[in-house]
């Protein structure tokens, strides 16, 4: 008996979806920082094994939209909630539980859920277990789990919760992918990482990273990228003093993308002022925003 599906992660911003998404896979494709709303796209991971494929889906955090940018990650967590055989609901221990509980109602899910108590270490074992009863009694989920996606604590257990809620079914991909997304989504993705990491307030989020060159030398890998703000004082701000701000991007983010491509980088930034792009549609499609 073979089990596939697709297994989706809804949850608050800065809840641990992504970093659930890369424990699982063993491989890191969502990126993280410690500030909300991250993730813009709905990230696909592939977990091939004998007897099953997961396919698991990353999604943005859910959030009340302001822009049209924030109206398309709610899309994507809509089009995530309808395919989905199995969701995993993801809430941080420390969040208030009702409010995680009535987030999780509104979302009407069809599937199968399990809910997953994610950064378990930050409770007290009396504690744990007084979340785990009251989740329990909520009374919507298939099982209720423990879990610490950054020390990968008890990911074996999550892993028997899906497989048991995982349908019957042939493989939806061949057993070598990894993920449906691009090479060139995921290095903007690692430079947009380098931004939420260096910049604090504002400057992430009317900031977005576009590829515009990717050319494989025979010694290495040739990569031009725009980083995307919407004022020219947020221009000044990335490039820093005598561009040492973008210096330091472009050098963590090569690092990454290294890694990454397994091969030598070298990596050249520009920085574009487009206003308003976040609620421009032209501009979120020619991003892959939409």
């Amino acid at each position: 008996m073979h089990r596939a599906g697709f297994v989706n992660i809804f949850g608050k911003p800065n809840a641990g979806k992504s970093t659930l998404l890369n424990a699982l896979l063993g491989e890191k494709l969502a990126i993280v920082s410690p500030k909300v709303q991250t993730t813009r796209h709905r990230i696909t991971g592939i977990l091939t094994e004998p007897g099953y494929q997961v396919v698991f889906s990353d999604t943005p955090g859910i959030i009340d939209p302001k822009y049209k940018l924030h109206e398309k990650m709610m899309g994507a967590v809509k089009s995530a909630l309808e395919d989905a055989d199995v969701a995993l609901l993801i809430m941080d221990v420390r969040d208030n539980t009702e409010e995680c509980l009535a987030l999780f109602d509104s979302l009407k899910l069809k599937a199968q859920c399990v809910l997953v108590l994610n950064k378990m270490d930050n409770l007290e074992k009396a504690e744990l277990d007084a979340l785990i009863a009251r989740c329990k009694a909520w009374g919507k989920a298939k099982a209720v789990v423990p879990i610490s996606a950054l020390q990968k604590k008890n990911l074996d257990g999550l892993m028997q919760a899906i497989l048991q809620l995982l349908p019957e079914g042939e493989p939806f991909y061949p057993e070598d992918t990894l993920t449906d997304r691009s090479t060139r989504f995921f290095v903007a993705e690692l430079i947009r990482e380098k931004i939420f990491m260096l910049f604090e307030e504002e400057i992430p989020y009317h900031t977005a990273v576009v590829v515009t060159q990717f050319q494989e030398k025979h010694t290495l890998t040739k990569i031009s990228a725009e980083i995307i703000v919407t004022r020219e004082t947020q221009k000044g701000i990335i490039l820093g003093e005598k561009g040492k701000s973008i210096r330091e991007i472009g050098s963590r983010a090569r690092v990454d993308i290294e890694k990454f491509l397994d091969r030598k980088v070298f990596l050249e930034l520009h920085v574009k002022v487009r206003d308003k792009w976040r609620d421009n549609d032209n501009y979120l499609r020619e991003y892959g925003l939409i």
